[in-house]
């Protein structure tokens, strides 16, 4: 038993998992809250909430479980991944398709009793990392930029979700609202991304993934991560200036973000593999803590 559940945490690929239902659930609160600032709804549907943790963690498993699938031989050949339950053996291919075609209709299904909008967005993250991003990671940087979009949909799928059977339905400021969460998250992902690939680099290589912007551990590479958390900061303000965010989440995206970046500096100075650890580092921090004191924000 002990075993079954350590190569299910592996086919899903939990920790990643948990982050993508994290963030929408984050997100799913946040537009709770404004609705319920708006005096649209009264309270929280914690129902929809647990719906939506339920759903989003069966489709963010079921398109990791299709990404393995389509990726054994390759993890067979990198160290961090070739105790996966499939490249090791202990299940099959046919297995895993099973498993992620159960998770992902079944997930499916349950985003789609919250509204239609949510359901059509997780089919499309699925066909979108599984069948566009995995192939891509072979073949080109810009693999990156693809896998972002679907990486970037949890906080946009969660607060349609929360908005999706509004009395008023959508009005134009709850659409600002879910692509400025999305849009965060979206540029969030191209230094963490990068700094994941700068340390597997040789691991990675194994497999011929080519994630790093000139797809070596250069300088070049280490500007692109660089910038990328300078373009964050801006971009981390907008709810404050678009006025659904306030003064606290400011302050924090503004000292996360400094932080971030002089990680980032000190990459682009050293050149080395404990400098992309810290800004690794640094970004698996950054997206929840910034979502969590946005969420504060608005309940104080």
């Amino acid at each position: 038993m002990k075993q079954f559940f350590s190569d299910f945490s592996k086919l899903i690929k939990f920790r990643l998992t948990f982050t993508v239902v994290f963030s929408a659930s984050i997100a799913f609160l946040i537009g709770s809250k404004i609705q319920i600032d708006r005096a649209i709804i009264e309270e929280i549907n914690w129902m929809n909430w647990l719906i939506l943790i339920v759903g989003g963690f069966l489709v963010t498993g079921a398109a990791n479980c299709f990404n393995e699938i389509i990726e054994v031989d390759l993890d067979k050949l990198m160290t961090r991944t070739k105790d996966r339950p499939m490249p090791a053996g202990r299940m099959t291919t046919g297995q895993g398709l099973v498993s992620g075609l159960v998770m992902g209709i079944a997930g499916t299904w349950l985003l789609g009793k919250l509204n239609l909008e949510t359901g059509l967005i997780s089919v499309f993250s699925i066909l979108l990392y599984a069948f566009a991003y995995t192939p891509l990671k072979r073949k080109s940087p810009i693999a990156v930029f693809v896998g972002a979009l679907p990486g970037a949909f949890p906080p946009l799928i969660g607060y349609i979700a929360a908005i999706g059977h509004s009395p008023v339905g959508y009005v134009p400021m709850d659409y600002l609202i879910a692509i400025i969460l999305f849009a965060i998250q979206f540029v969030w992902q191209f230094p963490h991304f990068w700094s994941i690939a700068w340390v597997l680099d040789e691991d990675y290589s194994k497999a011929g993934f080519r994630l790093l912007p000139t797809k070596k551990k250069d300088k070049t590479s280490a500007v692109f991560t660089f910038v990328g958390t300078l373009v964050l900061i801006p971009v981390s303000l907008l709810p404050t200036f678009y006025g659904f965010g306030g003064y606290y989440v400011a302050a924090a995206s503004v000292v996360l973000g400094l932080l971030f970046s002089w990680y980032a500096y000190q990459l682009v100075v050293k050149m080395d593999t404990a400098s992309a650890k810290k800004v690794m580092f640094c970004s698996f921090f950054y997206i929840p803590l910034v979502q969590l004191i946005l969420l504060f924000d608005l309940v104080v």
